[in-house]
C-alpha cells in the first residue's frame, strides 16, 4: 500500500530511517487484509473437509497434495514451458485453490462413493460426475461475485479437469496434452502419487519407491512428461510431505467409524 499525502493529520509514510513510525491506518489495513485471508482459507478448508469426509480420504490429503503441487510448481518455476505462468503469486493461488479439487463429490451417492473394490461400468460414471459437479458449484460463485476472480479461475479448472490424462483417456472431456489447464496438469501428478502411497480403509499403502516407478511408468500417457520429469527430481520432497502429513492410527480409526455408520456392510473388519 503506498502512503498517504503528507498533510497535517495523515503525515507521509514514505519516510524511511529508525525515527520513521508506521502509519496507523496502514497497519489497520495491513491486519484487516490479514484476518480476510485467514477467514477465506478457513472456509476454503472447512468446505474441502466436508467433501473429504464423505469419502474414503482423511482430512490429511488435502494439505498433502496441496504441498506436492506447490513443490512441482515451484520446482517448474524457471522451466521455459512454465515460467511466465508459474510466478510466485499464482503458486499461492494454486496451493489454496487445490483443496477444492473433488469438492464436487459432495454430490455424488454413498453407494457408489464409498464402494470398496472396483466400480462397475454404470457406478463409474456416476463418480466421474464429480468433476462437473465441481466445476459447477465454482461457477455458481464465480456468477454470484459478478468479477473474474483469479483463484477461482484456478479452483475451478482444476476441479473439472485433474482427472484428464495427456494422451486424451481420461475425463470429462478426453482432453490432451497442453488442452489440459497447468493447474490440473500438476493436481492429476498430486493426486495419483498421494492416492498410491496412503493408507486407506480397503488397502495398504504402497512404498514410495513404488509409487515413484509407477508415475515414471505414466509419463506421456497419464502425465504430462516435463511434470514427471520435475516430480523425479523432486521425488525425496514428496516423500517428506507424505510422512509429516500422515495418517495417524486415530486418523484411520476415525474414518472407518465413519465409514461403518454409512455403509457398515462395506467395511472389512480391522486388523
Amino acid at each position: 500500500m503506498q502512503g498517504l499525502p503528507a498533510t497535517p493529520d495523515h503525515p507521509s509514510t514514505s519516510r524511511t530511517g529508525p525515527s520513521a513510525a508506521p502509519d496507523p491506518l496502514e497497519r489497520a489495513v495491513q491486519r484487516r487484509t490479514r484476518e480476510l485471508s485467514m477467514i477465506q482459507d478457513a472456509a476454503i478448508m472447512t468446505l474441502a473437509a466436508m467433501a473429504e469426509s464423505r469419502g474414503a480420504d482423511t482430512g490429511n490429503h488435502i494439505v498433502r497434495v496441496q504441498h506436492y503441487v506447490r513443490a512441482l510448481a515451484r520446482k517448474l518455476s524457471s522451466h521455459p514451458r512454465f515460467a511466465h505462468e508459474l510466478t510466485s503469486p499464482r503458486i499461492e493461488l494454486l496451493f489454496k485453490a487445490v483443496p477444492l479439487h473433488d469438492i464436487g463429490k459432495i454430490g455424488i451417492p454413498d453407494r457408489v462413493l464409498l464402494k470398496p473394490g472396483k466400480l462397475d461400468t454404470d457406478e463409474f460414471e456416476i463418480m466421474k460426475k464429480h468433476a462437473a459437479l465441481g466445476r459447477d458449484a465454482i461457477v455458481q460463485t464465480e456468477n454470484l461475485i459478478g468479477t473474474p476472480v483469479p483463484f477461482l479461475q484456478l479452483a475451478r479448472e482444476i476441479a473439472y479437469s485433474h482427472h484428464e490424462k495427456w494422451d486424451g483417456s481420461g475425463y470429462p472431456e478426453g482432453l490432451r496434452g497442453e488442452a489440459i489447464p497447468l493447474s490440473a496438469r500438476l493436481m492429476a501428478v498430486a493426486d495419483v502419487y498421494d492416492a498410491l502411497i496412503s493408507r486407506r480403509i480397503y488397502k495398504e499403502p504402497m512404498p514410495h519407491e513404488q509409487a515413484v516407478t509407477v508415475i515414471r511408468m505414466a509419463s506421456g500417457r497419464h502425465f504430462d512428461p516435463d511434470i514427471v520429469q520435475a516430480f523425479l527430481d523432486i521425488e525425496g520432497s514428496f516423500q517428506a510431505i507424505a510422512t509429516a502429513y500422515g495418517d495417524s492410527e486415530a486418523d484411520i480409526a476415525r474414518k472407518r467409524a465413519y465409514l461403518l455408520d454409512a455403509q457398515p456392510d462395506a467395511v472389512p473388519p480391522a486388523g
